[in-house]
């Protein structure tokens, strides 16, 4: 799991090949000694503690995965490992897929019972089904909102994916009550993290985000909201089942 902001990612490669990954700033082809770093960067893993989504949003990927019978799973975004060790624990096979090379490393502490790939939302789908096999499920928990090009990840877990297999992907909520709560107590400069390196690019309702998940494979058949209260949930939780349609890169609305 993470909270820390996702580039698109880094570029696919064949796990066999020398990682390379791209920070928040870097163009394709440069180095990370290029890209720019500001000293106190949010993005990048200082250690193994779990974000504080973890304590809301964990718990209830654990449950659905336990109803769903899903065994191996893919965590796409996995920044420090948190949620993959959670899933290690509650006896799942699991690959993580983290474009962050620090986060990456950090996760290979935090999850030694996992495998983990210096991946992002490019990866070649193809590739790692032929390196690491089939997949029950894929979990995606607060990275979505990070992504300038958020099609991609339901494409690559579209691309994991049987049909029939699983998707849940959680992202901050956003619906009537809760917009009208912020905007009441002025809670907006800071929601919408203007000011953090990275921070949040794309802001989804229930709605939004079930057509992004429609538009790439997938049919929604569950919502839960969780953290706070009712209509004014922290993140959402979207349940998706893989269907039989093409997927290929993905599709993007207004493209």
């Amino acid at each position: 799991m993470t909270t820390e902001p996702h580039e698109p990612a880094a570029e696919a490669l064949h796990p066999s090949a020398a990682p390379r990954t791209f920070a928040p700033g870097m163009a394709p082809g440069s180095t990370a000694a290029e890209a720019p770093t500001p000293s106190a960067a949010a993005y990048g893993w200082q250690s193994s503690q779990a974000p504080h989504a973890c304590h809301y949003v964990t718990p209830k990927v654990l449950q659905l995965l336990q109803r769903l019978r899903a065994r191996r799973v893919v965590d796409i975004g996995a920044g420090n490992g948190a949620l993959c060790a959670a899933l290690v624990r509650a006896g799942h096979e699991v690959l993580g897929l983290e474009p962050d090379a620090q986060g990456a490393a950090w996760a290979r502490r935090t999850a030694p019972g996992a495998q983990i790939e210096t991946l992002g939302v490019e990866a070649d789908a193809a590739l790692l089904r032929e390196s690491h096999g089939s997949f029950d499920a894929v979990v995606s928990t607060e990275v979505i909102e990070h992504l300038h090009a958020p099609h991609r990840l339901p494409a690559l877990a579209a691309g994991l994916l049987p049909p029939g297999g699983w998707l849940i992907v959680s992202t901050p909520y956003h619906g009537y009550l809760k917009n009208l709560a912020l905007s009441l107590a002025g809670r907006w400069d800071h929601h919408h993290t203007a000011l953090w390196y990275g921070g949040h690019v794309k802001f989804w309702s229930r709605h939004t985000l079930g057509l992004l998940l429609q538009d790439n494979g997938f049919e929604v058949v569950g919502f839960h909201g969780v953290g706070r209260l009712p209509w004014l949930w922290k993140s959402m939780v979207l349940v998706a089942r893989r269907t039989s349609a093409e997927v290929g890169a993905g599709h993007a609305r207004g493209a």
